[in-house]
């Protein structure tokens, strides 16, 4: 059986809230503990509850007020660094992608997406912090060649062979035990590995890492 999943909801559409509560009651292993209408009714939420009882993963609503989404996950990364953000919007564009990037969401889904598409995105966020389309990546190469980007990654890190083995890895989407399996080395090791990559790269999470691989050429496309 599946590890329970946590999730958070915050929209201020009560409609599209309630639609998603009754979609993930049908999935045994997701399960929705928390859900608000605004992002200054979550952090209300999250200040009344003691951080064990955090959700793994908050799905977030950009377009809210007083508080927009993005201004919400900037407060949610300074109070609570472990919780993992997607993004859910119909504003699915490459210079909101850029956001996302700079604040280390772990992944952007549109609106409209299916069931299907929303279960295995949380699921990959829930296990390797991140989850990224196709399209998302080859957005992110646009952007990362972009002279407009406002990321601080450092494009020219000197990576051992070792650190670019853990890289790959993590890009697909293998977790610190996983790796450490089949590279031979202890947990603690990998867990090293990644403190180490995420220095030299100027990342602050798994996002942040992988774009950084897909960007210098390190993670494909294919």
């Amino acid at each position: 059986m599946s590890k329970i999943i946590n999730i958070a909801l915050v929209d201020d559409e009560e409609l599209f809230v309630e639609g998603l509560c009754l979609l993930f009651s049908n999935v045994e292993h997701i399960n929705v503990t928390k859900t608000a209408n605004s992002g200054l009714k979550f952090l209300d939420l999250l200040k009344d509850n003691p951080k064990t009882d955090l959700p793994d993963i908050a799905l977030v609503d950009i377009q809210m007020k007083p508080m927009d989404g993005f201004e919400l996950v900037e407060a949610l990364k300074d109070k609570y660094p472990d919780l993992k953000i997607i993004i859910l919007s119909s504003h699915y564009k490459s210079n909101v992608l850029g956001h996302m990037i700079k604040l280390g969401v772990s992944a952007f889904i549109p609106k409209n997406a299916n069931k299907e598409l929303l279960v295995t995105a949380i699921e990959s966020v829930n296990n390797s912090g991140v989850y990224l389309t196709q399209n998302d990546q080859e957005m992110l190469v646009q952007y990362m060649n972009s002279k407009y980007k406002t990321t601080a990654l450092t494009t020219n890190a000197k990576l051992t062979t070792r650190e670019i083995e853990v890289i790959k890895l993590i890009c697909y989407e293998h977790t610190n035990q996983e790796i450490s399996d089949k590279l031979f080395l202890s947990k603690r090791t990998v867990e090293g590995h990644r403190k180490n990559i995420l220095q030299k790269i100027g990342a602050k999470n798994t996002v942040g890492l992988v774009i950084y691989a897909v960007a210098n050429h390190i993670h494909s496309l294919t």
